[in-house]
């Protein structure tokens, strides 16, 4: 059986709002709380992709287990608002690539992100028309490895491939059973031997039947 669709991770995949989000997240943490905090890109990057409790417990170890939960409340609606028309960066070609692959294969997203992030990304980018379907632990309240399965199931898909730039997205495919393509470009490093690529437009030429194992 040849492979139906392509999964993708988004940030550090598809696009790079580190810096976008850390505006909002100042801004929210200005406005909403009493901290004396400034959150950079860089602090960012080494958070984003894991589950949304494990970044405030990394993010904001003094706060207690329902503080960090009314401050995400805050920190997550300031992102959807602002991410979905700041300038964030794209991926070199990720717009064209994704047009290009939507008319062989059906395109999905699947991110440890809160619910509405994966929508202001489509809406930034107009690329609405060419995913699928999506979806994350907000919608669903599992994590990434489950969601997997949830998207393929819902749609139907036997076989696909993911693609992500973390070892948590390899250690999700493993759980969900299905093989990824680690994009080099992105924010981590994963243990062990991927498929690779070092643009987002290689994704284009690759053999997927082969990575899948046909």
């Amino acid at each position: 059986m040849k492979i139906e669709g392509i999964i993708f991770d988004v940030d550090g995949t598809l696009w790079d709002s580190t810096e976008q989000v850390a505006i909002s997240w100042n801004q929210a943490i200005r406005e909403k709380s009493r901290l004396d905090r400034v959150l950079t890109a860089d602090d960012l990057k080494k958070e984003f992709g894991k589950p949304l409790d494990e970044i405030m417990d990394d993010l904001f170890p003094e706060l207690s287990a329902e503080e960090k939960d009314q401050l995400a409340d805050h920190l997550y609606r300031y992102e959807n608002d602002w991410v979905e028309k700041a300038p964030c960066i794209l991926y070199d070609k990720m717009p064209e690539t994704i047009r290009e692959l939507s008319k062989e294969y059906r395109l999905f997203i699947v991110s440890n992100c809160q619910a509405g992030y994966i929508e202001a990304f489509l809406k930034n980018t107009g690329l609405e028309a060419y995913i699928t379907d999506y979806t994350c632990p907000g919608d669903t309240g599992r994590l990434k490895g489950e969601n997997i399965r949830i998207i393929m199931e819902r749609n139907g898909i036997h076989k696909a491939v993911y693609v992500g730039d973390t070892q948590g997205d390899a250690d999700a495919c493993k759980e969900a059973g299905i093989p990824m393509i680690f994009a080099a470009y992105g924010f981590g490093q994963v243990a062990g031997e991927y498929p690779v690529i070092h643009s987002f437009d290689e994704l284009i030429d690759l053999n997927y039947d082969a990575i899948s194992g046909e």
